[in-house]
């Protein structure tokens, strides 16, 4: 019977360590994924690229760049005109002497709510549907390399979390910790 015990005594001890390894392991992995300082000085050109992309992203970038194309290709669009009722309307609200400029005001705020309301009925525009079509795959492809290269673990990185981890003191529970090496008597 005491052999038994000895046996899973040192069975319960060996699954501790390694799970204490394992530990390490685990957190050195983590502190090195996260390590972006280091990642930087590392590889400071991909880090400026993942900045500028998402500088790019958050600006507008893709929205501006496709403007610009669709001014090349088409020209210009039109300004808007100053006025924007037909002309008996405006020899009406001429007619009415100085309250014409708040009917004005008026009729134009009621109109530019009335595009409002039907551009919103007659769905996404082309420019918009094109853009996410365009640029929806190559940010998701984009988005997902750079999270995948900020999170990953190098080999240069975790060595070093790992000795970190192994030089620092061990954490005192009132009890000293105990070595699974060595011969241990049962209680």
């Amino acid at each position: 019977m005491a052999e038994e015990t000895d046996a899973a005594r040192e069975r319960v001890l060996a699954a501790r360590t390694s799970l204490a390894t394992e530990l390490d392991r685990l957190e050195a992995s983590a502190r090195a994924a996260v390590d972006i300082p280091t990642k930087v000085r590392r590889d400071p050109v991909r880090a400026a690229a993942i900045a500028g992309g998402a500088g790019f992203l958050v600006l507008g970038g893709p929205k501006r760049v496709f403007k610009r194309v669709k001014a090349a290709i088409v020209g210009p669009e039109a300004p808007l005109p100053e006025r924007m009722l037909p002309k008996e309307i405006e020899k009406a609200l001429s007619k009415l002497g100085e309250d014409g400029e708040r009917v004005r005001g008026t009729l134009e705020r009621d109109f530019a709510d009335y595009v409002e309301e039907a551009q919103k009925k007659r769905g996404p525009a082309i420019q918009t549907v094109l853009t996410s079509a365009v640029t929806g795959p190559l940010l998701r492809r984009g988005a997902k390399q750079a999270a995948e290269w900020f999170l990953r673990t190098d080999e240069d990185g975790f060595a070093a979390q790992l000795e970190k981890l192994r030089r620092r003191p061990p954490p005192t529970t009132g009890e000293p910790r105990a070595d699974p090496t060595e011969e241990t008597s049962p209680r």
